[in-house]
C-alpha cells in the first residue's frame, strides 16, 4: 500500500473533539476486542479481470461455519462486506440475496459485523466520476439499511468506503484498479468523500440508530537521515494520509458537508508494509532504527482527532503471523495505557484468500481454503497465541 503525494493541503487546525454522545457509546461500542475481518473486495484489477473474495473463499457458501468458528473462538465482532455489482445489476434496483447468508450466519452465530458497503468494487456501467454518483451510492446504502433493518431489527454498522486514501491512489493515479485512471487521485478522493457522507445521510434517514466506522491506511514515511533535502517532502508525504479524515471531520475542504461527529469509529488500517523512505519507497522494517512504533501512530491519530479507534485491518502472512499479532497487541495495550480510546483489533483477513493481482495462495488468515463440507485448516500457532493472550480492560475516551 501506498499513497500519492497529491495536491490537496491538509490541516494543522487543534484537534476537534467529537460530540459527547460519541464519547458515552465508547464504553461498549463492540462485542468483542478481538475482531476478525472476511477478505471482501470485488473491483476490476489492472487486466479488466473481477475479483470476488467473498466467492474465492467461498465464505458466501460457508458462512455459517465461518461466523461459527467466530463465536466460539470468542470473537464476537466482524468485518464484511457487500458486493455491489451483484446487488444493483441494474440502476437503482436492488437484489441483497448475495449477502443474505451472511446476514443471517452472523445473525445466528450472535456475531456484530461492520459491513463494507464500498470496498473498491461498483457496478459495470456507473461512472465514478460522474455528478451522480454519490447519489447513487447512498440510494444502494439506504437500500441496504432497510434489507437490514427488516432482517434483524437492528440499524447497522457501517463503513461507506473502505479505504478512501488507498483506492484514490491505486485507482485514480495508478491505474490498477478500475477505472485505471492517472493523475485524477485528488479528484477521486474528493468523490468518494462525497459519496461517503451522502451514504452516511441516506442511511440515517432509515435507521437513525446506525452508526460509522471510517477506516483509513495508518502509515509512517521519512526520509533517510543522510537525505535531508527530501526531510520536507517526506513530511508533506506522510501527512497527507489524513486527507481523508480531514475532509469527513470537516476539518479540511468543509464546504463537502463533514463533520466532527460525522464519524463514530476511526478504523485504522495497519501492515508490515505500512512504513517507508521516501522518496524511493524502501520499506522500513520492523525494528530498525528509523521505524515508529506502532503505539505512537495510534497515540497520533487520537489525539488529532479524539475520537475511538480500532486497529480495523492488520495481518501477516506465513510464520510472521504470529509475532506481527504479539507485536501489534502489545503496542495496543500500550497506546491503551497511553489514554487511547482503542476499542479493538481486527485480524484481516481471518481467511486465507487468492491474491488480487496473480491469483497465489496469500497464507495470512486464522483458517485456510475451505473444503467441500465447509472445513477449513486451522494455522495452530497463531490460534494457540489468540487463546493465551488476555484482553486489555477498554476505556471510555476521555
Amino acid at each position: 500500500m501506498q499513497l500519492i503525494m497529491n495536491e490537496l493541503p491538509w490541516s494543522d487546525a487543534p484537534a476537534v473533539a467529537a460530540p459527547k454522545e460519541n464519547e458515552a457509546m465508547a464504553a461498549v461500542p463492540f462485542q468483542s476486542y478481538l475482531m476478525a475481518g472476511f477478505e471482501c473486495s470485488s473491483h476490476r484489477r489492472f487486466d479488466g479481470k473481477r475479483i470476488d473474495m467473498v466467492a474465492a473463499t467461498r465464505h458466501d457458501v460457508f458462512a455459517l461455519r465461518d461466523y461459527a468458528r467466530l463465536s466460539e473462538l470468542g470473537i464476537q465482532t466482524s468485518r464484511d462486506g457487500l458486493r455491489w455489482h451483484l446487488i444493483e445489476s441494474s440502476p437503482r434496483r436492488y437484489d441483497f440475496t448475495s449477502v443474505a447468508s451472511q446476514l443471517d450466519a452472523a445473525r445466528s452465530a450472535g456475531v456484530q459485523v461492520i459491513w463494507d458497503l464500498f470496498h473498491y468494487g461498483y457496478p459495470d456501467g456507473l461512472n465514478i466520476f460522474a455528478p451522480d454518483f454519490p447519489d447513487r451510492f447512498a440510494d444502494f446504502a439506504a437500500g441496504f439499511s432497510r434489507f437490514h433493518l427488516s432482517q434483524t431489527g437492528r440499524a447497522p454498522w457501517v463503513v461507506p468506503v473502505n479505504e478512501i486514501s488507498f483506492f484514490s491512489w491505486i485507482a485514480g493515479d495508478e491505474g490498477r484498479f478500475y477505472p485505471h485512471a492517472r493523475g485524477r487521485a485528488d479528484e477521486l478522493k474528493i468523490q468518494l468523500v462525497r459519496a461517503a457522507l451522502a451514504a452516511r445521510a441516506a442511511i440515517l434517514d432509515v435507521c437513525p440508530g446506525a452508526r460509522f466506522v471510517s477506516s483509513e491506511p495508518a502509515v509512517y514515511v521519512k526520509s533517510r537521515p543522510e537525505d535531508g533535502d527530501n526531510a520536507e517532502g517526506a513530511e508533506h508525504y506522510r501527512l497527507s494520509q489524513y486527507q481523508t479524515l480531514d475532509m469527513l471531520t470537516g476539518r479540511l475542504a468543509p464546504e463537502l458537508g463533514g463533520r466532527a461527529d460525522h464519524i463514530d469509529v476511526i478504523g485504522v488500517n495497519y501492515y508490515p508494509h505500512n512504513q517507508w523512505y521516501y522518496p524511493d519507497r524502501e520499506m522500513i522494517p520492523l525494528g530498525a532504527d528509523d521505524y515508529r512504533p506502532f503505539h505512537l501512530i495510534l497515540a497520533e491519530i487520537y489525539e488529532r482527532y479524539r475520537i475511538p479507534i480500532i486497529v480495523s485491518e492488520t495481518g501477516a502472512e506465513g510464520m510472521e503471523r504470529v509475532p506481527w499479532y504479539r507485536y501489534i497487541r502489545a503496542e495496543c495495550e500500550t497506546a491503551i495505557t497511553m489514554g487511547v480510546d482503542l476499542q479493538g483489533i481486527c485480524l484481516y483477513p481471518i481467511l486465507n484468500h487468492p491474491g488480487w493481482d496473480d491469483d497465489r495462495h496469500c497464507p495470512n488468515g486464522l483458517w485456510g481454503f475451505s473444503d467441500d463440507s465447509g472445513n477449513r485448516p486451522v494455522y495452530e500457532p497463531l490460534l494457540t497465541e489468540i487463546q493465551s493472550a488476555a484482553t486489555p480492560a477498554r476505556q471510555t475516551a476521555a
